[in-house]
């Protein structure tokens, strides 16, 4: 039986506000990633500063446990398994170098790369969900990879929001496009690109991000991938991505479907407070404030109305 390994790495965040939301999403990852076919002894969640009440941690964010990491899972991983590698954080581009920001060195795409060349697997899975995170697909391009960066390029340093809805489509039927109960990396890179672009249009904001996948090893993400250009031709990417997946999970909703339905107004509520946190460099201070007011006010509304029907039950 063909096994999975996922590690979650957490790197630093910038400031306190970016990091509740990113510590969020790691936990988030982690917490479902046994639903998702990965036990704990294939986990491997890194943390810079594991938000209160952290479980699943495995220790802090460094260079150093990366690289046991990925010694790790080289010495436990077979040629047919997959390893799933997901970033968290903060990245930068200087000097024509894309790097991961962590506590103490930063990793650069050419320090991931040669901790990649090591594995065992034909099948690999790098999701960079940081700033300036475009450059790792042309440094880590390879046959039997697939990457999936947040940003287009090095120039696009503001923070992504892209990260919570390609770890919302991983573990919930959302992105389930096809209805098989799996959901795969090209479903829900495509999920989170659509609510990216929802989310920017929302608040009347030019995007500032544009994910890229690339699986074929030609060093050349794209933003539409398996789908027909202008030009009438079909990206070469998506065709792996749209084969590697995780199960769909469904778990840890309500079975009644009015109270699920309230479960699930409020995750996208609590998504959109997330989304304008990162999206407030580029928003004028009123703006941000009002729109936070509100979807406040709106969360409060509804968490009263999960308690009014939990109560009726």
């Amino acid at each position: 039986m063909l096994k999975a390994f996922l590690l979650i790495v957490v790197g630093l965040a910038g400031d306190p506000e970016h990091a509740k939301t990113f510590q969020k999403w790691g936990a988030n990852m982690a917490e479902a990633s046994g639903r998702l076919g990965v036990p704990p002894e294939r986990l491997v969640y890194l943390a810079d500063e594991p938000g209160e009440g952290a479980k699943n941690v495995s220790g802090p964010a460094t260079r150093d446990e990366v690289g046991k990491a990925f010694e790790k899972f080289g010495k436990q991983a077979g040629a047919d398994d997959l390893i799933f590698v997901m970033l968290i954080g903060h990245g930068s581009f200087a000097n024509g170098s894309a790097k991961f920001n962590l506590s103490g060195p930063d990793m650069s795409a050419a320090d991931f790369n040669a901790l990649l060349t090591k594995l065992p697997t034909k099948q690999v899975v790098f999701v960079d969900t940081s700033s300036s995170s475009g450059p790792f697909v042309q440094e880590l391009s390879a046959q039997g990879r697939t990457i999936v960066t947040a940003t287009r390029n090095g120039a696009e340093q503001y923070a992504p929001v892209f990260g919570g809805f390609f770890i919302d489509a991983l573990t919930s039927e959302a992105a389930d496009a096809d209805k098989n109960k799996r959901v795969s990396v090209l479903e829900a890179f495509n999920y989170a690109k659509g609510e990216v672009a929802r989310a920017y249009e929302k608040q009347g904001l030019l995007s500032t991000e544009h994910a890229l996948l690339d699986d074929n090893g030609d060093k050349e993400g794209s933003q539409t991938p398996g789908v027909a250009g202008k030009d009438g031709k079909i990206s070469p990417d998506g065709k792996v991505a749209g084969i590697l997946s995780f199960s769909a999970a469904g778990a840890g909703l309500p079975n009644d479907p009015k109270l699920r339905a309230l479960y699930l107004e409020r995750q996208d509520l609590e998504r959109q407070v997330e989304n304008l946190r990162l999206m407030k460099e580029g928003m004028a201070a009123e703006k941000y404030q009002a729109e936070l007011e509100r979807l406040a006010t709106a969360l409060a509304l509804k968490a009263r109305e999960i308690r009014t029907a939990e109560g009726n039950k």
